[in-house]
C-alpha cells in the first residue's frame, strides 16, 4: 500500500479562449495535493483556487471535458509530459493518479493536439470528427425480424473475443493526437473489426470499411504509416492487427466494386 504524501507542483497549462483566439501557457502553483488524489481530482483544486481569486487569476478556471471518471467514456482527453493520459500505460487521465508525479515536478498539460480535433477552449477538444466517422458506416441494416435467441447464431470464441476486444475502444482520440501523422486509423479499424469479425456484420462491411475511410479522410486525418504509437498509447490497448483488417476490408470492398 502506498504512502500518502502531499506534493507541491508547477503547472504549465494551456489556456485558449476559444478556437480562433492564440493560445498560450500559464503558469500555477498547487499545494498540499495528496499522492492518493487523481489527475482531474489535482484540476478540480486548481479550478478551485482560481475561482476563489478572480483578482490574481482574471483568466478564470481551466476549461476541461470529463464524465464518467472510470475510464469509460473517453472524455478526459489531456497530453501530460507530453504523453496522451499521462504518464501510465492502459489508462485514461480520470484514472491517473498523483503517486505518478514526485514533489517539485512541473506538469505540461495540452489538449490533444490533432487537426481533426479543433480546440473549443483551453484543454477541451471538439472530438464530433469520430462521431461523423462512425455515423458514417457504424449501423447494421439487415432486417433481424423479432429479437433472436442469444446462442441461435453460431460464432467461434475466436472471433467473439477479438470482437469484443475492438469494442473496447471508447473512441477518446489518444491514437490520433499521438499519431505523427494524426491518423485515426486505428479508431476506425477497431470500429470496422467489432462488425466485421460478426455474422451481423458481413452484410453492410464493404460500404461500410469504404464510407468510414473516407469519411475519416474528408474530416482531415491523416495515413497510416505502422510506427505503432497509437497502440502504445491507447488506454485499452487496442491491437494494430484491426488496421491490417480494414485495409484488407477496404481492398476486397474495392476489387468488389
Amino acid at each position: 500500500m502506498s504512502e500518502n504524501k502531499s506534493l507541491k507542483l508547477t503547472l504549465k497549462v494551456w489556456r485558449q479562449k476559444n478556437r480562433q483566439a492564440k493560445g498560450e501557457f500559464k503558469i500555477y502553483d498547487v499545494e498540499n495535493i495528496s499522492t492518493e488524489a487523481s489527475f482531474l481530482e489535482m484540476m478540480d483544486i486548481l479550478n478551485e483556487q482560481l475561482v476563489n481569486d478572480p483578482e490574481k487569476y482574471p483568466e478564470g478556471p481551466v476549461s476541461f471535458d470529463h464524465d464518467c471518471r472510470e475510464g469509460i467514456c473517453g472524455m478526459c482527453s489531456l497530453f501530460i509530459n507530453g504523453r496522451a493520459h499521462g504518464p501510465d500505460d492502459a489508462i485514461t487521465t480520470c484514472q491517473l493518479h498523483m503517486r505518478k508525479f514526485n514533489d517539485g515536478d512541473t506538469i505540461t498539460i495540452e489538449p490533444w493536439r490533432s487537426g481533426g480535433f479543433p480546440v473549443i477552449k483551453d484543454l477541451m477538444v471538439d472530438r464530433t470528427a469520430y462521431d461523423k466517422i462512425m455515423q458514417a458506416g457504424g449501423f447494421v441494416s439487415v432486417s433481424t425480424g423479432g429479437v433472436p435467441d442469444a446462442n441461435a447464431i453460431p460464432i467461434s470464441k475466436v472471433d467473439a473475443d477479438e470482437a469484443m476486444d475492438a469494442a473496447a475502444c471508447i473512441g477518446c482520440g489518444a491514437c490520433a493526437a499521438t499519431c505523427k501523422n494524426g491518423s485515426a486509423m486505428l479508431f476506425v479499424s477497431a470500429k470496422v473489426s467489432q462488425l466485421a469479425l460478426l455474422p451481423q456484420g458481413k452484410v453492410e462491411a464493404a460500404r461500410r470499411a469504404k464510407a468510414m475511410v473516407a469519411k475519416m479522410d474528408e474530416l482531415g486525418f491523416g495515413n497510416c504509416t505502422n510506427t505503432g504509437a497509437c497502440e502504445l498509447e491507447c488506454p485499452k490497448q487496442v491491437s494494430i492487427s484491426h488496421i491490417a483488417r480494414l485495409n484488407r476490408e477496404f481492398l476486397k470492398a474495392n476489387i468488389q466494386d
